[in-house]
């Protein structure tokens, strides 16, 4: 039996890296999956790989309330209901002390990493609602579980993404809703291209991590798997480290 047998799922951000592993995931675990993201090729590459009519781009940005709420109409409206929001789309800016921020900067990554989230989750609990629950699966990171250099934007947004996460947990869970957040560490995806093509600036940031490699996109859907199937269905509010053991020092 397939773990998503039956069930629809909308990830925000599914054009590339942890994304699109979990929508290529999701549909061999029998799910469909609406696919957004602001590079329409991207995306459409994607979902011709993955089973014919199972899977659907809706291109554009967590930034715009209009494509928000187009995309949960098109879940709906293509597969019937909606079951499952993974709220992964995201931004970084690294490399930067706070004093050295400017305020486009500090309004851009809070407009997708967390107004993002606030605007896709509000349009599509409605929907979950009428399924009867769902999951909710929000990507965060360890950087808002320990201090990490030159990252005080991306941060702060994930922090307040974790506080977002156990506060949605309380609200929905009568609706049978459930809300979680994977916090990976350092995972080879394009956001982290720059530094793994570094062969001296990787070999510094692994010297934390225990595991001594950088995570793969597949080792993180996984666990988002999980997060999103019935067999979490006694988990809520939960933040879950992904990180080859670098919390754990």
């Amino acid at each position: 039996m397939k773990r998503l047998e039956g069930k629809v799922a909308l990830i925000t951000g599914g054009n590339a890296g942890i994304g699109e592993a979990v929508a290529k995931l999701f549909a061999q675990e029998g799910a469909a999956v609406v696919l957004t993201g602001r590079r329409k090729e991207a995306l459409e590459r994607v979902v011709g790989e993955i089973t014919p009519g199972r899977a659907l781009a809706v291109a554009g940005s967590v930034t715009d309330e209009t494509h928000v709420r187009s995309a949960v109409d098109q879940a709906v409206r293509t597969f019937g209901k909606l079951n499952i929001l993974v709220n992964n789309a995201g931004i970084g800016a690294f490399g930067k002390a706070l004093h050295e921020t400017d305020d486009a900067t500090w309004d851009e990554v809070l407009a997708v990493n967390l107004t993002g989230v606030f605007r896709m989750t509000r349009a599509a609990v409605p929907a979950m609602m009428k399924a009867g629950g769902g999951s909710i699966v929000n990507i965060s990171s360890i950087a808002s579980l320990v201090g990490i250099p030159l990252l005080p934007v991306y941060a702060a947004t994930k922090g307040a993404l974790d506080s977002m996460t156990r506060c949605l947990a309380i609200d929905y869970a009568k609706q049978g809703i459930r809300c979680n957040a994977v916090n990976p560490g350092l995972v080879d995806t394009p956001m982290a291209a720059g530094l793994i093509s570094d062969p001296s600036a990787l070999a510094q940031v692994l010297s934390d991590y225990p595991l001594d490699r950088p995570g793969t996109p597949e080792e993180v859907a996984k666990l988002v798997l999980y997060l999103a199937s019935d067999e979490s269905a006694w988990v809520t509010g939960a933040v879950f480290p992904i990180d080859g053991g670098m919390t754990a020092r």
